[in-house]
């Protein structure tokens, strides 16, 4: 028998259609109803506010799954406020989540794993070093988020997807989270508030560009030298950045405004006038948008950050591209929330258990 399928993991498309397989038709009204209770609203039971047919809640309460992920702990960095959260999926499984505090105050936006470790062994990231144990469900991709958002001290207004994993590795899963976190009677995010970070395989950028998905995407390159990458990224090192590069230029071509490039600065190895001539030829032509991101120290990686004024001589040298180039701050270094510092255990600087 084939497992019931999690309400958290669903549409109302997709709900509507397995109640119909059951000869329940013509309840979508109810349907949208019920699931912007569960979702949207948070609801923890089968009975709305709102009218709901009876036989329509008995129905789902009996073909769906409802279980929620355990919060094992919460650790917040006392500097920033950002939020590291660990979830323990009913398989033991565990992952994280980070609730981070933007600069308008009330607003948050939350960054979400999609793989329980990451089979990408990218050679800065804390992540890398887990190796791949499995991918995560859509519905577990959203309890994540339920679970960050219903303690967030004000409104969650956007969505990145740069926690554990490689998105694009665990494609449909993401683009159902995505779907349900976007929808109306889901998370009520944005489709462009939502980011999917990726370090990118060709076939399937071009497969989401065919798709027509209007979340962003931010490419993870962090060396446009074909040669470095392969040795700081293994994985995504290993296919040909022509060929990456083409895919996203393809997609810039289907999609409106700049495409983001996501740059991790490591000092003395990717902050050279080598690597803006590379990037100026690799993707000459496409309109871009170059976030740069302190490298975060992990014990025995061998990686430093780059000083003031090696980052500042990087900042100008990138302005020959004619981009607009952003230092994105990395926020929660003390409690291991910060960008590629996700390990998947335990930490020192947990708060204390809720009470």
């Amino acid at each position: 028998m084939s497992p019931r399928p999690h309400i958290h993991g669903m549409v109302p498309a997709d709900l509507s259609q397995l109640l119909a397989a059951q000869g329940i038709e013509g309840v979508d009204g109810d349907v949208r109803r019920l699931l912007a209770y569960l979702i949207h609203g948070d609801g923890q039971d089968m009975r709305p506010q709102s009218p709901v047919a009876r036989r329509v809640r008995d129905a789902v309460a009996a073909l769906t799954d409802r279980r929620s992920l355990e919060v094992v702990e919460r650790a917040t960095d006392p500097d920033d406020g950002f939020v590291k959260y660990l979830f323990r999926a009913p398989d033991g499984a565990q992952f994280e989540g980070v609730r981070i505090p933007l600069h308008r105050p009330g607003r948050f936006t939350l960054c979400l794993s999609s793989q329980v470790g990451c089979a990408m062994d990218c050679a800065f990231c804390a992540t890398g070093r887990l190796g791949l144990s499995r991918n995560l469900a859509a519905w577990e991709i959203v309890g994540s988020f339920l679970a960050m958002r219903r303690e967030a001290p004000g409104q969650v207004t956007g969505v990145v997807f740069m926690g554990q994993g490689e998105p694009l590795h665990n494609y449909d899963a993401v683009i159902q989270a995505a779907r349900v976190l976007s929808d109306p009677c889901g998370g009520r995010i944005g489709s462009r508030a939502i980011s999917i970070s990726t370090v990118g395989f060709a076939e399937t950028v071009r497969r989401y560009t065919r798709e027509g998905h209007r979340f962003r995407l931010i490419w993870s390159l962090n060396s446009a030298r074909e040669e470095r990458r392969r040795q700081l990224m293994p994985v995504a090192g290993s296919q040909s950045l022509i060929e990456l590069a083409q895919a996203f230029r393809e997609h810039s071509e289907r999609t409106p405004g700049r495409q983001t490039i996501g740059w991790v600065l490591l000092g003395g190895i990717n902050t050279g006038a080598d690597e803006v001539r590379a990037i100026a030829e690799l993707l000459d032509g496409v309109r871009l948008r170059i976030n740069l991101i302190d490298y975060n120290p992990i014990e025995d990686q061998g990686f430093v950050r780059p000083s003031d004024e090696e980052r500042n001589r990087f900042f100008d040298d990138l302005q020959v591209l004619r981009a607009p180039v952003v230092r994105r701050y990395s926020g929660g270094v003390s409690c291991h929330a910060a960008c590629g510092m996700l390990h998947g255990r335990p930490t020192a600087a947990a708060d204390p258990p809720a009470e």
